[in-house]
């Protein structure tokens, strides 16, 4: 075995024993936790998944060694892309649950991104966590969609290849540097003529579309805890309470627009790449709480084993039962952290007396 196979034995052999002790009564001081990360974020892992789920996320955030991709059969069917691929050399393993998905090795991630197959849009380099994401909410042909928070693009290029360029495909974006790489990715997919991009506040857009869409995309801005790079201040420069809180203010706000914008009987797909609960169950629970029987959230299934029901309980706070249908992605070494709950509107949700049509 070379040294650093080794050494990545030692590094689960010694972080499993630190995460047992944590969560029995002989829990470490701090000063034993990994210190590759802020205070408190190891601590809080441990308090949010069994002890194998924070030895694979601390893993997953020390270095992830596969990169993922998609093929966009707007362009080209899937099989030619991949022997595109397989001409320059790129050694791919095809994703069992998707047709259009892969992953390759990391140290060939920069001969993928500087292809013609990248720069040309037949492929997107996408997370497989991401890519979930679409299949959740599974958008049809000749369906009215919307993509609430859609930047970089790679959920709407995923859904506008699901739909097969049939029906409407609306993407929003607010900040003007992220609504130009959203359109710039849009113009390589060659999916202009079909997906309308809209730069504006999120928050407003059910209010101004009320009850238009048969399916809503949401994945919220957030702390983005799951892109965090162990020894890399930088990737959580802002992160803390604080941030925490902002975030799920901002949550709440663009999911209650997302329902408004959602016509009776359609469905809606929260997710975030965050741990938090607080941007995660918390938001769940605050919809359900206000809106009552108007929405209820459906349970789903993955086509992967390493996740997690929605919980419950968090410092204290407990949260409606239902909750526990949304489901945590698990990070591993193909999959990122991620977090997914489905909606389906009920009732409609029209605030009286609003002058609305």
């Amino acid at each position: 075995m070379v040294d650093a196979e080794w050494d990545k034995v030692n590094f689960r052999r010694d972080l499993s024993v630190t995460i047992a002790r944590m969560l029995t009564n002989d829990r470490p001081d701090p000063v034993d936790l990994p210190n590759d990360f802020p205070e408190g974020f190891t601590t809080r892992l441990a308090q949010l998944m069994p002890p194998e789920g924070v030895t694979s996320t601390i893993e997953s955030l020390s270095g992830i060694d596969v990169v993922a991709l998609r093929a966009n059969t707007l362009l080209a069917p899937a099989e030619a892309t991949f022997a595109e691929l397989a001409a320059m050399g790129i050694d791919f393993r095809r994703v069992e649950w998707s047709s259009c998905a892969a992953t390759i090795r990391a140290e060939q991630k920069l001969q993928l991104t500087t292809s013609a197959a990248v720069l040309t849009g037949r492929v997107y380099v996408q997370a497989l966590s991401s890519q979930l994401a679409p299949l959740v909410l599974d958008p049809q042909s000749g369906e009215t969609v919307l993509d609430l928070a859609a930047a970089p693009g790679g959920k709407t290029l995923q859904m506008a290849a699901m739909m097969g360029g049939l029906g409407s495909l609306a993407a929003v974006e607010p900040v003007a540097k992220r609504w130009f790489a959203l359109r710039d990715n849009i113009r390589r997919a060659s999916a202009e003529g079909f997906v309308k991009l809209y730069r504006t506040d999120g928050r407003e857009v059910g209010r101004k579309t009320p009850e238009r869409f048969d399916a809503v995309m949401l994945d919220a801005p957030c702390t983005s805890e799951a892109r965090f790079v162990a020894g890399d201040p930088t990737s959580w420069r802002y992160w803390g309470p604080k941030k925490i809180a902002e975030s799920a203010r901002k949550q709440k706000a663009l999911l209650r627009s997302a329902i408004d914008a959602t016509r009776i009987g359609g469905r809606i797909v929260y997710a975030t790449c965050s741990f938090a609960p607080e941007e995660n169950e918390a938001v769940v629970d605050h919809t359900l709480r206000r809106l009552g029987d108007a929405v209820l959230v459906e349970s789903f299934e993955l086509p992967v084993g390493n996740t997690q029901p929605g919980i419950t309980k968090w410092q204290g706070k407990s949260y409606a039962a239902d909750v526990a249908l949304s489901q945590r992605i698990i990070p591993s070494r193909y999959l990122t952290g991620f977090y997914l709950a489905k909606f389906v509107k009920l009732k409609s949700t029209r605030k009286p007396n609003s002058g609305l049509p």
